[in-house]
């Protein structure tokens, strides 16, 4: 009886699924089609149709990945902290695997993990006194601030604290003529101090959100550390 070699792990479904994940997230999801899985995986096309039928079962199956890596909401806890670590914990996952911004909500068989990950999410608004119109438009208000966040800060040409000046610093020396004395104050003032990491924004404009759900909750709140 023969066994499978370390080098030849046996096919499965979740083999599949996170080799897919792996690809994606080094080449883009451009790059993701059953040949090139297959190729990756080291066996022949036809043998991962036994367990993903097309590309499409594929990103059905690791959209549910990546809601997979984000810890669920608490109905029992307070909605304000449950909101915002939901948040940054979407953030992350979207920052290793920057191509799923746009596949999140894209999917028309959303596995269990998504399933899962919204029930928890509308759960938790919904426990707090929330209204079903108005835990519809917090819903919609997070998560488009969260993904249009992400989208950004993955288009941007720097990454991490004090990076900005590596291009900014290069710009700024096109605006001698006085003609944008706003961007030139923006980045004299802000973007080029010390310890500027554009990814701090987003627990300011998270607040805001949080801030104004609260007052249309007639609750203060208190601000999520």
């Amino acid at each position: 009886m023969s066994s499978a070699s370390p080098d030849r792990l046996p096919l499965s479904r979740e083999r599949v699924l996170t080799c897919a994940v792996e690809l994606a997230d080094e080449s883009g999801i451009s790059a993701l089609t059953i040949r090139s899985l297959a190729q990756r995986m080291g066996t022949k096309p036809m043998s991962l149709y036994y367990y993903v039928a097309n590309k499409d079962q594929i990103l059905d199956g690791i959209v549910d990945m990546v809601f997979g890596e984000v810890e669920l909401p608490a109905p029992s806890g307070n909605w304000r902290e449950e909101m915002h670590n939901r948040a940054n914990a979407m953030r992350a996952a979207l920052a290793r695997h920057p191509w799923a911004v746009g596949l999140l909500e894209s999917r028309s068989s959303p596995g269990p993990a998504t399933l899962r990950h919204h029930e928890a999410t509308l759960a938790t608004l919904r426990s707090a006194g929330f209204s079903v119109q108005l835990t519809a438009h917090a819903y919609a208000a997070l998560d488009s601030y969260i993904y249009g966040f992400a989208l950004q800060e993955a288009a941007l040409p720097f990454e991490g604290r004090d990076t900005a000046a590596e291009i900014t610093t290069p710009i700024m020396e096109r605006f001698s003529t006085g003609e944008y004395p706003h961007m030139v104050e923006i980045a004299v003032e802000h973007v080029l101090k010390p310890g500027y990491d554009f990814g701090d924004e987003f627990d300011f404009g998270l607040n805001l959100i949080l801030d104004g759900l609260s007052r249309l909750m007639g609750d203060a709140g208190t601000a999520a550390e």
